[in-house]
């Protein structure tokens, strides 16, 4: 859910544009989607292959050199694989999606993922059709009209796993027969691609030789500066990580002993995006979980309180004025925060290709020289959002590493 996108929708729609004829992307655009994927070729490559980065679209190139026995590592930085998917089990009774939670994208991107044939998928989906929300702009607190909660689902119709998360699609379709190829707590620092030979230099002085690299971190790690690269980006490359929008954010899940909130509340802020939303929506669980899910400028106020505890302070007296002290008198005291914009090897929460000039897109997609690809989130070439744009991003850039193709 990416609040921000409520209001900009209902601008375009005021603009008088046709919504059945424009804003091809994710849910909208299934056709996008390509026939096959790299999962349906064939590769003779006899090189050695390393992939920079465990998450999804990482993950998905290791499956294609797996099931192709080419010889490969995934170099990850931290002790776990999965990037921004996560999920915990010991808060409620149901599984909780603590990274990337909604399908923005059609269902049958994910058969399209697994390289599964046909249009009929496995798993069972919660279709995400608001009928209780809100707004609070910290004073007013008002209903929104069941019109206005239609035309979001009928415009972008997202979807929820109803019995599982992301991390455990993406684990049992992708990464289960490539996890043992992922060597840990190995982040790269620097990489020279000057040679016929590349060279990956690890913060912990580890060198690793390769004749591919495919780099999978997240745009916020490239616009840090994190990896050096010899020889140096070009500086219209430069421009072009440095022009996408990457949003510190957070996501906070509450347990309380009572569902005293609605589906969901969108809260009004001069810049970003703020919402509270019941996570247990439609899941037949017992937990009542409440999320809030921050990002952009209006993280400022909750990361100048240098704690988690204070955050979560922070939130619960937030509600407690909406509610008259009703969340404070029913919070158990337990809670989660993923907070992506601070992890040094995230930097950032998510990314909307679709909404750069395709020139910028073009250029993160070059290879360097034919010796070092990227692939993410960003660089999905289908106008899919989130995990699904990640996941085919992985096995398109790994085609052309393998087709040595630009």
């Amino acid at each position: 859910m990416k609040i921000n996108i409520i209001f900009t929708f209902l601008v375009l729609a005021a603009l008088g544009l046709t919504i059945s004829g424009c804003f091809k992307w994710a849910a909208r655009a299934p056709d996008k989607l390509p026939e096959t994927t790299a999962l349906d070729n064939s590769y003779d490559y006899k090189g050695k292959v390393i992939i920079v980065g465990a998450g999804a679209s990482g993950l998905a190139a290791a499956k294609v050199l797996e099931q192709n026995n080419i010889d490969y590592k995934i170099l990850e930085a931290t002790d776990r694989y999965g990037g921004r998917l996560k999920k915990n089990t010991t808060l409620a009774d149901f599984p909780i999606d603590i990274g990337a939670e909604w399908i923005h994208s059609a269902p049958i991107a994910l058969n399209k993922m697994k390289g599964k044939a046909g249009v009929q998928i496995e798993e069972e989906l919660i279709p995400y059709h608001l009928e209780d929300t809100y707004t609070w702009d910290g004073t007013t607190y008002k209903k929104t009209a069941q019109s206005e909660n239609d035309f979001m689902y009928n415009f972008l119709p997202e979807s929820k796993f109803k019995n599982s998360t992301w991390y455990d699609f993406v684990n049992e379709n992708i990464a289960a027969t490539v996890k043992h190829k992922i060597q840990f707590n190995s982040p790269v620092s620097e990489i020279d691609y000057s040679g016929n030979k590349l060279l990956l230099k690890t913060k912990n002085g580890e060198i690793h030789s390769a004749d591919k690299v495919l780099v999978t971190v997240s745009i916020g790690v490239l616009k840090s500066n994190h990896i050096k690269f010899i020889p140096d980006l070009s500086e219209k490359r430069k421009e072009a990580i440095n022009s996408i929008t990457f949003y510190p954010g957070f996501k906070l899940a509450m347990k309380f002993t009572e569902k005293f909130y609605p589906d969901a509340i969108n809260c009004k802020v001069k810049s970003g995006e703020k919402g509270f939303y019941d996570i247990a929506f439609k899941k037949e669980a017992q937990s009542n979980i409440l999320g809030l899910l921050v990002a952009g400028n209006s993280t400022e106020e909750y990361y100048k309180l240098n704690s988690a505890d204070l955050i979560v302070k922070s939130a619960i007296a937030e509600l407690d004025r909406i509610y008259n002290g009703k969340a404070s008198e029913t919070y158990t005291g337990e809670y989660i925060l993923e907070n992506w914009g601070q992890h040094q090897f995230t930097m950032g929460t998510w990314t909307q290709a679709f909404l750069h000039k395709k020139s910028e897109l073009k250029t993160l997609n070059q290879s360097l020289d034919k010796k070092v690809y990227f692939a993410g989130e960003i660089n999905d070439t289908y106008q899919q959002m989130g995990v699904p744009g990640a996941v085919l991003s992985g096995y398109h850039s790994i085609d052309k590493l393998l087709t040595n193709t630009k």
